[in-house]
C-alpha cells in the first residue's frame, strides 16, 4: 500500500465536495453476502476474510441499521452522539445530520470489524487496518459542506463570509502544499521561539553547534551536549522559555551545547549515514570535549538524535575513547523488532523503490514525511483542519508546538535508505559486530556509561515498550547502570512537559525486570514532570561546580552568530 498524501487525500475531498452522502451508494449493496466493501484492499494485500465471519458480520449490520432506521422514524431521532466530531449543537439538534452521523459510525464500525477479522500475518493484519481506517477517517460527514450542519449554519450566520475565507484559506495551502494547522504568521525563528540565549561556536556542512548562555553563577564541570532529530528542527526543545528543556537544563547549572542539524538541498543529496555519524554527531561529542575541557561530557539524544547519538558512541568505544559521564535517550528505539504504526510503511519492496529512487543520490521531502506522520492521526491533524478553516473559514489559532510541526527538514537520500534498511526493516543495530559504520564495526552493548532511558506512554512513534526495549541492549552486564522512566501523553507532549505547568504524570521503578508490561506493574506512578528525575540523574554525573563561563566560545572556537543560527532558519521547499 502506498504512503499516504495529505495533499492527494484533499484533492480528492475536493472531487467529492458537494455528494451529498458518499456512504449511500454501498449502505444496500453490504446487505447481499457477497459483497465486500474493502475487497480490493484485501486483494491487494494477499488477505481474506472467513465467509461466515463476512456473512455474520453483515447480518449484524442489517439488524442495527435497521433499529437505527426504525428508531428514527418512530422518535425522530438517534441515540446522542458521543463522537467529538458530531458533539456539538448543530449537528445534534439537526434530526437528518444527526442520523447521516450516526449511519457513518455504523459503517464505519463495520469496516473495522471487517479489518480486525482478516485473516493475515500481523504485519499485513495491521496495514490493512490502518487503510480502511484512512478511509474510514476521509469520509466522515463532518468532512463535507453539503452534510456538516456547523459549516453551513456559519455560512447563514456570517452572509457567506465564512465560505469565501474558507475557499480563500484552502487556495493558500494547495499554493502551499500543505493544510496550515497554525497561525504560521504569528512565529518567528529566534524572535519568540528557539530564544534562549547563546551563540554558534562550530559549524559544518551538517550542523552547527550552539553554547547558551548560562543563568547561574556557577555550573557543573562537564557539559551536556543535546542531539536533536534531523528530522524537523531542534527547536522542539527550545519552544518558549517556559516549556524549554533547554533553558531548563541551563537554569539547573549545566552548560548546554547543541546540534542544530543543517536542512539538506541539492548539495547534499549524497551525504550518508555514516557522514552524519562521523562529521555529525562524533565531531559534536569531540568540539564539546575541547571547549569544556573536559575528556567526558553527559550526551541527550532525543528520537533519531538518539539512536544517532548511540551509533556515535558505539563508534568512538571501538575506537578505545570513552567520552561520555552519561547518556540520556528520550523516545529512542535501538532494538526495531515493535515500530508501531510506522511498520506499516516499511517493507522489502517500499525500501527497495526508495533505494532505487534516492539511495545513490538525492532528497526525502520533508513534505512527505510530514505527511506521513500526519496520516497517523488524520483525524487531528489532516480532517480537523478541512472541517474549520475550509468549511468553516476559521483561522488556526497560533501554537507553537503546531509552527514547529509545520517548519519541516527534508533527508539526504542515502542516509535515509540505510536507516530505514538497516534499522526498521532488519533491525540489525542492536545485534553487535553486525553493521559497520564509520570504519568500525559496532556493538552498542560496549557503550560504557550509566543511561537514563524515558518513554511516553501514549507514543505512536516510538512505542514505549520498545524505549524500554533498549535497557536490554545497553549494558548488558550491569543493568543496574540503567534507569527507565515512563511519562504520560505521546511523543512530543510526554517530552515538553516542563514542571512549572504540572500537567500529566510519569511511573518510575528501579528494577528493570526483561518484560516492560511487567515493569509497569510495579511501576509507582507520580504527578507531574518526569524532568527533576532527569535533573537528578545528570547532576550525579556532571562534576563539581566552577564558576560559570564569562563568555562563550574559546580562542580555537570563536562565537559565528547568535543562537538560534541560520542553519535553523531554513525551510524545505
Amino acid at each position: 500500500m502506498n504512503q499516504p498524501d495529505s495533499q492527494a487525500m484533499i484533492t480528492a475531498w475536493l472531487s467529492q465536495l458537494t455528494d451529498q452522502s458518499p456512504w449511500q451508494s454501498w449502505v444496500k449493496s453490504v446487505q447481499h453476502t457477497n459483497v465486500n466493501p474493502i475487497a480490493d484492499i484485501l486483494k491487494e494485500a494477499g488477505a481474506k476474510i472467513a465467509p461466515a465471519i463476512v456473512t455474520r458480520l453483515q447480518n449484524e449490520y442489517v439488524q442495527q441499521l435497521a433499529a437505527l432506521w426504525q428508531n428514527f422514524l418512530v422518535t425522530k431521532s438517534v441515540t446522542a452522539l458521543t463522537d467529538r466530531r458530531f458533539s456539538s449543537a448543530a449537528w445534534q439538534s439537526n434530526v437528518f445530520s444527526s442520523f447521516n452521523a450516526a449511519v457513518y459510525l455504523l459503517n464505519a464500525r463495520f469496516l473495522m470489524n471487517l479489518a480486525e477479522a482478516v485473516e493475515a500475518t500481523p504485519r499485513v493484519k495491521q496495514k490493512i487496518a490502518f487503510a480502511v481506517q484512512q478511509m474510514v477517517d476521509a469520509m466522515s460527514p463532518a468532512n463535507f459542506l453539503a452534510t456538516n450542519p456547523e459549516a453551513q449554519q456559519k455560512i447563514l450566520d456570517t452572509k457567506g463570509e465564512s465560505l469565501a475565507k474558507g475557499l480563500a484559506l484552502m487556495l493558500a495551502d494547495m499554493h502551499k502544499g500543505r493544510i496550515s494547522q497554525t497561525d504560521e504568521s504569528v512565529f518567528e525563528v529566534g524572535k519568540n521561539v528557539a530564544t534562549s540565549e547563546g551563540a554558534v561556536v562550530f559549524e559544518n556542512a551538517l550542523f552547527q553547534l550552539i553554547q547558551y548562555k548560562p543563568l547561574t553563577k556557577t555550573v557543573y564541570q562537564r557539559p551536556l551536549l543535546i542531539v536533536p532529530p534531523c528530522i524537523n528542527k531542534f527547536y522542539i526543545l527550545d519552544l518558549q522559555p517556559e516549556n524549554s528543556l533547554v533553558r531548563y537544563a541551563v537554569g539547573q547549572g549545566h552548560t548546554v551545547f547543541l546540534v542544530s542539524w543543517r536542512n539538506p538541498d541539492d548539495s547534499m543529496a549524497d551525504v550518508t549515514w555514516d557522514r552524519y555519524i562521523e562529521d555529525g554527531a562524533i565531531k559534536a561529542i569531540h568540539v564539546a570535549q575541547e571547549l569544556s575541557g573536559q575528556d567526558r561530557i553527559n550526551a541527550l539524544g532525543f528520537c533519531v538524535g538518539g539512536t544517532i547519538v548511540s551509533t556515535a558512541l558505539a563508534v568512538l568505544y571501538a575506537r578505545g575513547e570513552e567520552p561520555v559521564a552519561s547518556l540520556t535517550l528520550l523516545t529512542t528505539l535501538l532494538d526495531f523488532a515493535d515500530t508501531g504504526i510506522l511498520d506499516i510503511f516499511v517493507d522489502e519492496m517500499q525500501v527497495r523503490m526508495r533505494e532505487q529512487a534516492i539511495g545513490k543520490g538525492g532528497l526525502m521531502p520533508g513534505r512527505d514525511l510530514a505527511a506521513t506522520f500526519s496520516s497517523l492521526r488524520a483525524n487531528d491533524l489532516v480532517w480537523n483542519y478541512v472541517q474549520s478553516n475550509y468549511l468553516k473559514g476559521e483561522n488556526p489559532p497560533p501554537f507553537d508546538l503546531l509552527y514547529w510541526n509545520a517548519d519541516s527538514t527534508n533527508l539526504p537520500g542515502p542516509m535515509f535508505c540505510w536507516y530505514l534498511r538497516n534499522t526498521y526493516l532488519e533491525n540489525s543495530l542492536k545485534e553487535p559486530g553486525k553493521l559497520t559504520v564509520a570504519g568500525e564495526k559496532i556493538d552498542l552493548g560496549k557503550i560504557d556509561t550509566p543511561v537514563f532511558i524515558y518513554g511516553s506512554r501514549e507514543d505512536h512513534i516510538v512505542p514505549w515498550n520498545s524505549a524500554y526495549a533498549s535497557t536490554a541492549v545497553l549494558n548488558p552486564k550491569q543493568p543496574n547502570r540503567n534507569r527507565f522512566v515512563l511519562g504520560a501523553s505521546g511523543h512530543i507532549a510526554g517530552v515538553v512537559n516542563p514542571p512549572a505547568k504540572k500537567k500529566r504524570s510519569y511511573w518510575i521503578n528501579d528494577t528493570l525486570p526483561a518484560n516492560s508490561e511487567a515493569w509497569l506493574e510495579t511501576a509507582t506512578e507520580h504527578p507531574g514532570s518526569w524532568w527533576p528525575e532527569w535533573s537528578a540523574f545528570l547532576a550525579e554525573h556532571a562534576g563539581k561546580q566552577v564558576k560559570a563561563p564569562g563568555k562563550l566560545g574559546n580562542a580555537a572556537f570563536k562565537p559565528i552568530e547568535e543562537a538560534p543560527g541560520r542553519y535553523v532558519k531554513v525551510r524545505a521547499n
